[in-house]
């Protein structure tokens, strides 16, 4: 990172600063600037040497602040930091195209062009890079999961000046340009400043999906890039072959299919936001459509075009006279023209397709439809027209193939218990069980398999609401894969799975809809060939452990596997990174998804079946979160074939979609990951499959008993009497929970305990209140009696911290997550404990557990200082954390405020304490940038 780069953050960093500061005074006046300047001189007094007399000022100084003042101190600081965010961002991008500029022919480390070469360089021929190419299936999973604490509109204005910002870079600006682009940020902070940051009521779940999916144009703008990259990097390595490219990048939404806690998401919901999706990917099909109609003006008198083409045309008029006027209004000789203006004409059709309903004349069922026609367009400009012709075309293609007229694949995702309470109804009504949630897990399977396929009517009038749209649901779901394709559908995901007899309930539902007593809304021109991908979730650390056992039991019994079969004996498993965490801790959480892994490709290939795993990552450390490309380089090289689901939950859609150029990056950095990590192996001549090495005994040997006291150390904690309490008075859970951001409540249950708590509110209060236990607690224990013990294990970690991804991985996020905490803030939270005894009880294992992981992880990556190997990120987080210390001591302020009121939040009216907590949050959020 060179000199000049740095100094252009902090111009970026200043100016914007000085901007908020000038309107600041002009809106809220002089002294409100004068509060904030003095609140910031106190802050970073704190963090300099003579630091005892500014840290007690600065707790005096904000115990006497206003309402109205803590208002402006809190706007002021989350502003600032959305500010210096912007700044950071840009100035990854500029950094990322300096080193892409300087390195000249090489490609630019992990990236698409870097994969193929490294592919190339290992020794790939030609046929080898193409078969993983056909192998690679990578899919980014949308959720709705409340940890996005921005508004959209507010979001809108960062975009702008993040435009702006890049604008500036120009070096071929006039003054009065640049005069320009700093007014139009001025404008923007002005209209930031006066707009409320707060939401003023919970969004509806249909809110969510249109706010979380309001990224659909960076998507649509980035994947042509990202496809064309590849197409790039394959003919520079590989200039003789031509290659197929198949659809290796995908996207899927939870949004509108998340039922799991969530009685907003009903079959209703869902039906509206299957056709959201389409209207969604068939309006951006038409928009891409009539551009390409005004581009390709090619007339046939200068160039000829395949007789395929014209025959095409032809059919199409004589199928569908409504067309056929509109087709024959224009030149005979602009046939390209004519083709889009056919395929337009379709687009309009398919507009008004609808589930349960007959098509109109001439509609696409589904994008392979689309994309067949745009082939016919595509292979008649490579006849005729050459290269830089077809790769406008090929852009458009891309998208067509990616988004289909779907946009996203909807999974449907629904609690294990849930199903077990609608089956018992049902089969009790239909006199098939009297009790089946009594049975155990042999009877169940064996009531399920006498009944299934079930073909009679099901009375839906003797059931539950909870049953009746159980029901609802899968109807709606064989109804949309008949209408819209199978594309539309991702999978039926049962949280919580400890049997096989749950995936069997899910079966047996799907095969009832098949029935002719189910049977619902069939296309009248597509066959019902659609089956169900039913996902098994395992989230805790006891069904991790069980995972293969269950695994086993789904593919022995005969049904399911006649079901896997129809889908060519390929099984998505997802894996939960959050609940796991909050059951086990962190290390037992790691490793105990890293085991799973391996045991269920074991049995997989004992059945020779093919596994996806679907990684259910949150954006946060403490929820398997930290850089995308380092977590799929630290998975067991027998679990990654080239397939992968990932989910991309929260803030994290805005940080990582926001801005194309970021998004661009993240694409091809997954990309690169998962090419290298599942074909380099290949390359190698290692093995691929479940097969256990000797290193991977003796690295087991050494993980085990350490996640196991890990897991016993956390649990230690998390089951000490009065914790939740403790819990809930030293974080602002009970802030966090009530935010509203998102339409899901914060628990599964009413009553708050750590099972039925959310996994979302559990991180974000402990990021909040700086102390982030789930990211490493437990750890140093672990350690620090295996040094005691035996050193010479001890000492083993260092070399496997240096050779093996996965712990680098793991160590690496720790310190990072070590780095990030502030114990002298958490201590602050810890004293809002009334009861002496158990507040220091709690806090003297919380801080003697953070000094041994501290030392630990240093021990083990040989370090001096947390992240001393990357300074870049240690001076981030050194230059956020005297901002961000100011407004946690406001936030504990408010929250001894709010606490110490009698009155009820009717009588306070506004709750105008609730609102400046709210805002704290946010401001926290903003300066961690990260919440749950």
């Amino acid at each position: 990172m060179s000199k000049l780069t740095d100094e252009s953050l902090k111009r970026d960093v200043r100016m914007l600063g000085d901007l908020l500061g000038a309107v600041i005074t002009e809106l809220a006046g002089k002294e409100a600037f004068d509060l904030v300047e003095e609140i910031r001189g106190l802050a970073l007094g704190r963090r300099s040497e003579s630091a005892t007399d500014s840290e007690s000022a600065l707790v005096r100084r904000i115990a006497t602040l206003g309402e109205s003042e803590a208002r402006v101190v809190l706007r002021a600081f989350g502003v600032f930091f959305d500010m210096s965010n912007l700044a950071e961002d840009r100035h990854r991008v500029r950094v990322l195209r300096h080193r892409e500029a300087e390195r000249g022919d090489t490609p630019l480390g992990e990236s698409i062009a870097a994969a193929i070469r490294e592919l190339k360089t290992a020794g790939a021929t030609p046929a080898d890079v193409q078969s993983a190419l056909n192998e690679l299936q990578i899919e980014l999973v949308f959720t709705a999961h409340p940890s996005e604490a921005k508004r959209r509109s507010i979001r809108a204005k960062l975009r702008r000046m993040r435009q702006s910002l890049q604008e500036l870079d120009r070096n071929d600006l006039l003054p009065r340009e640049q005069e320009r682009l700093k007014r139009s940020l001025r404008t923007e902070l002005t209209i930031l400043w006066q707009t409320d940051f707060l939401r003023p009521s919970r969004p509806t779940v249909m809110q969510e999906v249109e706010r979380g999916l309001s990224i659909a144009p960076r998507l649509w703008e980035v994947i042509p890039r990202v496809y064309s990259a590849l197409r790039r990097a394959l003919k520079t390595e590989f200039p003789e072959t031509r290659f197929e490219i198949p659809v290796f990048l995908r996207f899927g939404s939870w949004m509108g299919g998340d039922r799991d806690g969530n009685p907003f998401v009903t079959a209703d919901v869902t039906g509206k936001t299957f056709h959201w999706l389409r209207d969604t990917a068939t309006r951006l099909q038409l928009e891409s459509c009539r551009k390409l109609h005004d581009f390709v003006s090619i007339s046939q008198r200068e160039q000829p075009v395949d007789e395929e083409l014209l025959a095409a045309i032809e059919a199409a008029k004589t199928r569908w006279p409504e067309c056929a006027a509109r087709v024959s209004a224009l030149p005979p000789s602009e046939i390209y023209r004519q083709w889009l203006t056919l395929i337009s004409w379709r687009l309009e059709q398919s507009q008004s397709v609808r589930i349960f309903t007959p098509p109109p004349a001439g509609a696409y069922r589904d994008g392979d439809d689309l994309v067949r026609d745009i082939d016919q367009l595509l292979v008649s400009l490579r006849h005729h027209h050459g290269e830089f012709v077809e790769e406008e075309v090929l852009a458009w293609r891309d998208c067509a193939s990616v988004f289909g007229l779907h946009f996203t694949r909807l999974d449907i995702r629904q609690d294990a218990r849930r199903y077990a309470e609608v089956m018992s109804e049902i089969l009790a009504v239909l006199n098939l069980a009297e009790d089946f949630s009594s049975l155990d897990e042999r009877a169940r399977q064996a009531v399920l398999s006498r009944t299934m396929p079930w073909q009679q009517p099901i009375p839906e009038d003797k059931l539950s609401p909870l049953a009746r749209d159980t029901i609802a649901n899968i109807k709606l779901l064989r109804g949309a894969t008949q209408s819209f394709g199978s594309n539309c559908l991702g999978g039926s995901i049962i949280s919580l799975t400890e049997a096989p007899s749950e995936v069997l309930s899910v079966l047996w539902l799907w095969k009832w809809t098949q029935s002719e007593v189910g049977r619902v809304g069939r296309h009248p021109e597509s066959p019902d060939t659609s089956e169900l991908r039913i996902v098994p979730l395992f989230e805790k650390i006891r069904d991790l452990a069980q995972a293969a056992e269950t695994l086993q039991g789904m593919f022995e019994h005969p049904a399911y596997r006649a079901h896997l079969a129809q889908q060519g004996d390929r099984q998505m498993v997802m894996l939960g990174y959050s609940d796991s965490t909050k059951d086990g801790g962190y290390l037992a959480a790691c490793w105990g998804l890293y085991r799973a892994q391996q045991e269920l490709e074991a049995v997989a290939e004992k059945f020779r079946v093919k596994l996806t795993f679907f990684h259910g990552r949150g954006g946060s450390l403490g929820r398997g979160g930290g850089p995308a490309a380092r977590g799929i380089l630290s998975l067991p090289p027998a679990a990654l074939d080239g397939t992968l689901r990932l989910t991309e939950q929260g803030e994290v859609l805005a940080e990582r979609y926001d801005d194309v150029q970021i998004a661009y990056r993240h694409l091809e950095q997954v990309t690169w990951a998962t090419l290298v990590a599942s074909a380099m192996p290949r390359l190698a001549g290692q093995p691929t499959s479940a097969t256990r090495s000797d290193e991977a005994d003796r690295r087991a040997a050494l993980l085990t008993p350490l996640s196991e006291r890990s897991y016993s150390a956390y649990r230690d904690l998390v089951d000490q009497p009065g914790f939740i309490h403790y819990f809930g008075v030293a974080t602002p859970v009970d802030e966090i929970e009530n935010l509203p951001i998102a339409s899901r409540p914060a628990r599964r249950r009413g009553e708050r305990t750590l099972n039925d708590l959310r996994a979302i509110p559990w991180v974000f209060s402990w990021t909040q209140n700086r102390c982030l236990i789930p990211a490493w607690y437990g750890v140093g224990t672990a350690f620090a009696e295996l040094k005691a013990s035996n050193p010479t294990a001890y000492a083993e970690l260092s070399r496997l911290y240096r050779e093996w991804p996965f712990f680098q991985a793991t160590i690496d996020n720790a310190c990072l997550a070590l780095a990030k905490a502030e114990m002298f803030i958490a201590a602050r939270y810890s004293d809002l404990m009334e009861d002496a005894e158990t507040r220091t009880r709690l806090w003297g294992l919380i801080s003697a557990e953070r000094d041994r992981t501290r030392t630990a992880l240093l021990d083990v990556t040989g370090q001096s200082e947390l992240l001393a190997a990357t300074p870049w990120l240690q001076r981030s987080i050194e230059a956020r954390n005297p901002y961000v210390d100011p407004l946690n001591l406001l936030q504990i302020e408010l929250l001894k405020r709010r606490r110490a009121t009698t009155a009820t939040p009717a009588e306070q009216g506004d709750d105008s304490l609730r609102d400046l907590l709210r805002l704290s949050v946010q401001g926290i959020a903003a300066g961690m940038r990260t919440t749950g």
